[in-house]
């Protein structure tokens, strides 16, 4: 009986698995959708087997992908250039793997200083190519060169005016011979064991196409502030385009006090403000000293009426500061340096107009 309370179909229950396997090995071969066939594949799975193939796997893609370079010629620079000359959009077009590997390629250059997309070629057969300029370059993938989705707009392309770029794994296919630059990402074999699947192929070609997205990356000047931007929501945006003004406490957030206030007022601002510290300024606004919780810890030690002592007293001069301009990871920085918490932020002339605790930094995602 199943689950359901109905009798159980054959060759299932405790004895499914040598049934299935003797169903599988008959004359009869089981669809590889049923569940025969898959008891079967389970019964028979062989680890050190599957361990192998993924070695083979890796060994025949890293060596496709080495052999890549011996192939480079005077296209692959000319293909460079084609990309940094281009005044309109890059456009990446593929069909089946090659185009899963486009998109990747596409995303990898808009994201890196080049504006790029990805259009599908039988959708640009029924439209789509109006998004095609002639200021722009068409980067195409197939491993054949002779995809026929491609193959049907290349004509177009070409008439509009926009350059090609081709990546194949044929240099001597149509596709090859009517690029204005080809990049050849021809493999020896593919990593499938049927010598089948696109496997080496795609790995190769995506190779190709970071290559080329790094060598006009490189040769824009493009740089990590201009990363962060295209990345805002990512660790390396916020580290790079997060200043101190940005995260600072200010105006009647920031604790201050005079050099002569008595040490028990002090204590109330420190308390009002919440950043277990106070800075000290001098009649000018300028930052003289600081004074935080563990000072007053220390002082706590030495019995003596500290109420009435003037701040300036007990205070720690020429406190450690940072500039309000200055990126945020470097107020992490001075913090981590020295151990402290607390960083007052000034002006170039020293006057006080903010503060920060480590605290602000975390919320940020500085830290």
């Amino acid at each position: 009986m199943n689950r359901q309370g109905w009798p159980a179909a054959p060759g299932t229950g405790p004895c499914r698995r040598n049934t299935a396997s003797a169903a599988l090995a008959g004359t009869a071969r089981a669809s590889p959708h049923s569940l025969v066939y898959f008891d079967a594949m389970i019964a028979n799975f062989d680890a050190d087997r599957a361990l192998r193939l993924a070695q083979s796997t890796l060994q025949i893609e890293a060596e496709a992908v080495a052999a890549l370079s011996g192939r480079l010629t005077a296209d692959f620079s000319h293909a460079v250039q084609l990309v940094l000359e281009c005044t309109g959009r890059v456009v990446v077009s593929g069909i089946g793997k090659s185009g899963h590997i486009g998109r990747k390629v596409a995303a990898t250059l808009a994201s890196t200083g080049t504006p790029a997309f990805f259009v599908h070629p039988a959708e640009a057969s029924h439209g789509d190519l109006g998004m095609v300029t002639r200021d722009d370059v068409l980067i195409a993938f197939s491993n054949s060169g002779e995809t026929g989705e491609l193959l049907s707009i290349i004509p177009i392309v070409k008439r509009i005016g926009a350059r090609l770029i081709s990546v194949t794994g044929n240099p001597e296919s149509n596709l090859a011979k009517l690029a204005d630059a080809h990049l050849d990402a021809g493999v020896e074999k593919e990593a499938c064991p049927l010598n089948l699947a696109p496997t080496a192929s795609t790995t190769a070609a995506l190779a190709l196409g970071d290559a080329l997205a790094v060598a006009v990356l490189d040769a824009r000047g493009f740089g990590e502030e201009d990363f962060a931007r295209s990345h805002p929501g990512g660790a390396l945006g916020r580290k790079l385009l997060t200043h101190v003004r940005d995260v600072m406490r200010s105006g009647n957030a920031v604790p201050q006090v005079r050099e002569n206030t008595p040490l028990a007022q002090a204590l109330m601002e420190i308390t009002r403000k919440g950043m277990a510290m106070t800075a000290v300024v001098d009649p000018d606004g300028k930052a003289i000293g600081v004074f935080t919780d563990g000072d007053l810890r220390r002082l706590l030690e030495t019995p003596r009426d500290w109420k009435t002592v003037p701040i300036g007293d007990v205070m720690h001069h020429n406190p450690h500061v940072v500039h309000e301009d200055q990126l945020a990871v470097e107020a992490v920085q001075v913090m981590e340096a020295n151990r402290i918490n607390q960083l007052l932020v000034v002006d170039h002339d020293g006057r006080l107009v903010g503060a920060l605790h480590i605290h602000d930094l975390t919320r940020a995602k500085v830290i």
